[in-house]
């Protein structure tokens, strides 16, 4: 078995498919390829069926000084080539526990599950960086299985690997991976107040601390305690890194 086959479970192996399934994405990759020119992150289509990448996009931050069209063409063979061991393995464990918790799933419903996670890379100045995946269904084939899925990768907004967690669509639930004892827990999302989602905003259009505080009728120091207690409530250190999570969790 080639080490690239550990990524894709037998739960998912995509067999073959219906002429039904084909119609399903014409001009489909016309939209991932728009999509890649207007943003910072990187977009992967995966193939299930041929367990190969069908479309990288071409964001250098992301590709380990490699082009587009070369990791395509190495598949999930790039990972084994710029992800240390210990973060290679921690992807294998993604893979397989969400499958698992996947295939639990009614069929109707798989499309609006997304699954994050994070590890890092190796850049090209053998630098590690830290990357967040968030992979989602695009096509089911007839059975719902995975056919085809998109990876949106941006740079991450913690500091250690892991972080694995599914969120649905519509739904205040999210499942967080317990490594440690090997099981998925239900939590609640993170919700933020009115005015923690307002300073947030501000600070995203490039106000300054000052300048909020004026536009907003508040004192310097009521904003600061806001922005602190945002901070404790997301467990990130400055407002970049808040805006970073606020982003990726889609929470402003």
């Amino acid at each position: 078995m080639e080490e690239t086959e550990h990524f894709f479970s037998d739960r998912n192996t995509v067999k073959s498919v219906s002429q039904e399934d084909l119609i399903q994405t014409k001009n489909y990759l016309d939209i991932a390829k728009a999509f890649s020119r207007i943003t910072y992150k990187s977009i992967y289509i995966i193939d299930y069926q041929t367990k190969n990448f069908e479309f990288v996009s071409d964001n250098p931050l992301f590709l380990c000084g490699l082009t587009s069209e070369e990791v395509q063409e190495l598949g999930y063979g790039f990972y084994f080539r710029v992800v240390k061991k210990e973060d290679l393995d921690l992807l294998l464990k993604i893979n397989d526990v969400g499958f698992d918790f996947y295939e639990k799933l009614p069929v109707e419903d798989r499309k609006n599950y997304t699954i994050s996670y994070d590890f890092h890379i190796i850049n090209e100045k053998k630098h590690p960086i830290l990357i967040n995946h968030q992979l989602t269904p695009i096509f089911l084939n007839e059975e719902g299985k995975i056919w085809k899925a998109i990876c949106i990768v941006a740079l991450s907004a913690n500091h250690t690997s892991g972080n694995i967690k599914i969120s649905k669509q519509g739904s205040n639930s999210v499942w967080k991976f317990d490594i440690e004892h090997n099981k998925w827990i239900e939590d609640e999302k993170i919700k933020l107040s009115e005015r923690e989602i307002e300073i947030l905003r501000f600070y995203a259009r490039g106000f300054t601390i000052n300048e909020i505080a004026d536009t907003i009728f508040l004192s310097i120091d009521t904003v600061k305690f806001h922005r602190r207690k945002l901070f404790e409530k997301i467990g990130v250190k400055n407002i970049t890194e808040a805006l970073a999570y606020a982003i990726n969790n889609r929470l402003i």
